[in-house]
């Protein structure tokens, strides 16, 4: 019998319960940072050894340290092995996915005119190596495998390597190495959780160690970026799964239901709320949810029960529109679907979210697989100051500048005061009259 769901109204609850309802399962990670400290530790000290070994510990799988790294016969096994209808979804998600992200990547360089003579802009370059890591533990994710090196490879990566937790045969998900290989990468090796991303942080004798490494994934991936993050550039904070759709009494509450339990089926760990001011929809919605578990497989079932009726999911019946735009805001989702009247004024009024899906044609699934924008997304609330993943995570900008001859004594003036002022006396020296002239020239 399926469970029910409760519909929770927000004005009757305390500061406390209020805040609560913000809690996402990465936010507490003390119980696993010993387990992953471990686990850290022995990859660096053992390498491969040790990947192969927590492979066949967490994974199940038949793995050995000469079988970490995908050989091009398992990629054409791959391409061989995968239905028609689900090779023509991947190349037809790869075409949008880099097409929106070759329309982000800056120019190579600009240079503006601040005062005459005066020249200053940006060169931007590639990062030098980067490990995407695409999870697997409750699921296969070649969307997340198009998501995470399709940028990396617009941006002009000159390392990329894919690190995923290897297959209980020793393999790797062959969609993804579909997806892997049309995005244009070619080096993906059977690791996953903890270890994974301390193989990139310290390198083995077979995973090279990166500069950075991008993706989602568990609390325990989350928990060794955070261990290695002076070892690693860790990206954005990507963690479990999480969305909210804010509808109000014009939405059709099938639709609702639908869209409540996308991100709520990843696993029990994700956070999922239905947020409506109009209480014949929330009512509607509950009684949706078991014809719609109906339909789906016992585990997303069950993943998606505890979610919605445990502490990081449900429906959230809110006084009015403001207050449940308020929680949106206060929540900062991964994935925000607005079912509004009118969805784009209700947009205009979000000031946090990893993205914002609008109307009801514009369900979750169609932005985490098939329309473009990227569904890397920042998890935990950090929707506040990070932006999705893009091909801008895979660049670095320099700053350029350029100062002529004829315009150099009016900046050394005004720089001499202000260094004087801060007591730096080399950095005054050096735009004082001491300073020898050089020939007149113009940029």
């Amino acid at each position: 019998m399926a469970a029910t769901v409760t519909i929770t109204e927000y004005e009757g609850l305390s500061p406390a319960e209020r805040a609560r309802l913000l809690q996402r399962a990465e936010h507490d990670l003390s119980d696993i940072m010993d387990r992953v400290q471990a686990i850290v530790g022995a990859v660096r000290d053992e390498g491969d050894e040790a990947l192969a070994r927590f492979g066949r510990e967490f994974d199940r799988a038949a793995v050995t340290p000469a079988s970490l790294a995908a050989t091009p016969e398992e990629f054409e096994r791959a391409f061989a092995s995968i239905e028609p209808e689900l090779l023509a979804a991947i190349e037809y998600a790869v075409a949008n996915i880099r097409r929106f992200h070759e329309a982000q990547k800056p120019r190579a360089m600009w240079l503006m005119e601040t005062r005459p003579g005066v020249f200053a802009g940006e060169r931007s370059t590639p990062i030098p190596s980067v490990a995407c890591y695409v999870p697997r533990g409750k699921g296969a994710f070649p969307s997340v495998m198009m998501m995470t090196t399709i940028p990396a490879v617009v941006a002009g990566v000159p390392e990329i390597v894919v690190l995923t937790p290897p297959t209980p045969e020793g393999g790797v998900d062959a969609a993804s190495l579909v997806a892997a290989r049309l995005a244009g990468v070619e080096r993906v090796y059977k690791c996953g959780g903890a270890p994974a991303v301390a193989a990139a942080a310290f390198g083995t004798a077979t995973v090279p160690r990166c500069a950075k490494i991008v993706g989602p994934g568990s609390p325990w991936v989350v928990a060794a970026k955070r261990l290695l993050a002076d070892r690693i550039d860790t990206g954005l904070p990507a963690g479990p799964s999480e969305s909210i759709v804010l509808a109000d009494g014009t939405a059709d509450p099938r639709i609702a239901a639908m869209d409540l339990l996308i991100e709520a089926e990843h696993g029990p760990d994700s956070a999922a709320w239905l947020v409506t001011d109009d209480r014949p929809l929330a009512e509607a919605v509950a009684r949706h949810l078991p014809k719609l578990w109906a339909r789906m497989g016992p585990q997303r079932v069950a993943f998606s029960e505890a979610v919605l009726t445990g502490r990081r999911g449900g429906i959230l019946l809110v006084r009015d529109l403001d207050q449940g735009i308020a929680f949106v805001n206060d929540f900062a989702p991964e994935h925000l679907e607005i079912l509004t009247a009118d969805p784009w004024a209700t947009a205009a009024r979000i000031a946090h979210a990893g993205e914002i899906l609008l109307g009801p044609n514009t369900p979750i699934t169609l932005g985490n697989f098939v329309i473009g924008p990227n569904c890397v997304l920042p998890t935990g609330g950090h929707a506040r100051t990070h932006s999705p993943l893009s091909v801008h995570d895979f660049m670095k900008r320099t700053s350029i500048a350029h100062v002529t001859a004829d315009a150099h004594a009016e900046l050394a003036r005004h720089a001499e005061v202000l260094a004087r002022y801060e007591g730096f006396d080399a950095h005054a020296n050096a735009v004082s009259a001491s300073r020898p002239r050089t020939g007149s020239e113009r940029g």
